[in-house]
């Protein structure tokens, strides 16, 4: 982004420092990271976020859209990127689920977008004003077939806006949708927040074709694994469908070879760079005999607990999960090979806990520290699962 679009955002925005919702944040740093078009259906605890788009948007040349449901909300974030404009939607659990289909064709389509969810406690309808961290595997798992997703962690209020802007980067980058996966607790809590100067943060734009109309392939890299996208209507030839299809676009169902090629590129574009997208927290881990593993909300009492814990001379360890998909099965592995004990505190009944359990092996034993309902763990309950 330009300095004069920095300045229209800051315009529109008001301040630099604010005194801010998660929800809100999310809208701010989409907006400095160059989102221009928003769709999405009111849904608690979301709502907010849309609120401040539906204001900011159309000051700085901005669409929003209110549209009927989540899954014409999906369909139209991606029909906009597809015109050429970062774009987004904000939902929650509920909201999540209809959208997976439209997000499998996102993949397949390998269309950028961002979606931020929300997580409230469910299944269904659930405890519509309650946070969770329910959602995590279904961010991995929630469309069919094979895919990988990136799928990103705030904890706070400012890292809200800093991971909106990172998602909107990786979905440009790597031409793939890309999720923030937070929840009602950080989506509701207010803190103050410092919007960044015009270039302290890095603004990624999606590869164009550098062919000329005749010669471009819209599913042809030109290198490494990640293809060029012309926009709609800027005189290049396209073709999207979710059905398999060959490099130009068009579809072929039927050869083994042909989807096989184009999936395992789809799923090594970001497999490969795992190590590259992996972003940990890490604190006291040099001597750690015990290591507390949590994202999100959950860490911020986790944090409390371990410094509790030190204070008692415990050598315990702190690893907080900023990415959470492609999941960082090496950092897991690594801390496993020292430590005796990881306990995975979730607002769920157990889903990452699984992911650390395989990472590690039998080299440390790994606790589950469950908690639903809507009540976020406190530093002593953490502390103490680690005493027993």
């Amino acid at each position: 982004m330009d300095r004069t679009g920095y300045d229209r955002v800051l315009k529109a925005i008001g301040k630099k420092q604010l005194f801010a919702q998660g929800d809100e944040a999310y809208a701010y740093g989409a907006l400095l990271a160059g989102c221009r078009f928003f769709a999405g259906y009111p849904i608690t605890p979301a709502t907010e976020a849309a609120e401040v788009m539906s204001q900011l948007l159309p000051r700085i040349g901005g669409a929003y859209v209110q549209m009927e449901d989540e899954i014409a909300s999906m369909g139209a974030i991606i029909g906009a990127s597809l015109a050429g404009v970062k774009s987004m939607t904000v939902t929650s659990g509920p909201g999540f689920s209809l959208m997976q289909e439209n997000i499998g064709y996102a993949f397949m389509t390998e269309t950028p977008c961002v979606v931020v969810n929300v997580q409230r406690s469910g299944p269904s309808t659930g405890q519509p004003t309650e946070p969770s961290q329910g959602d995590i595997m279904q961010a991995k798992w929630g469309s069919h077939g094979d895919y990988e997703v990136i799928a990103l962690s705030p904890n706070s209020v400012q890292e809200s806006l800093d991971l909106t802007i990172e998602c909107f980067n990786l979905a440009e980058k790597y031409r793939n949708p890309v999720l923030l996966m937070t929840d009602g607790e950080v989506g509701h809590m207010r803190e103050g927040i410092t919007l960044p100067d015009h270039g302290k943060y890095e603004i990624i734009e999606r590869a164009r074709p550098s062919k000329e109309p005749g010669d471009y392939i819209p599913f042809l890299p030109e290198s490494g694994k990640v293809p060029q996208l012309a926009d709609f209507g800027s005189g290049y030839h396209t073709y999207y469908t979710g059905l398999t299809h060959k490099p130009s676009g068009l579809p072929s169902t039927d050869d083994a070879e042909i989807h096989t090629q184009l999936i395992t590129r789809l799923c090594e574009k970001i497999s490969d760079d795992t190590e590259k997208l992996t972003r940990v927290e890490e604190l006291y881990m040099d001597d750690a005999e015990s290591v507390i593993v949590s994202y999100g909300i959950t860490s911020r009492a986790a944090a409390y607990a371990v410094k509790m814990l030190r204070a008692e001379g415990k050598k315990v360890g702190y690893l907080r999960l900023i990415t959470i998909w492609p999941f960082p099965d090496q950092v897991l592995r690594r801390i496993g090979e020292s430590a005796r004990r990881i306990l995975v505190p979730e607002m769920n009944l157990g889903q990452i806990y699984y992911k650390v359990k395989e990472a590690v092996g039998y080299n440390a034993e790994v606790i589950k520290l469950p908690k639903i309902g809507g009540i976020m763990h406190s530093p002593q309950e953490i502390a103490a699962a680690l005493k027993e």
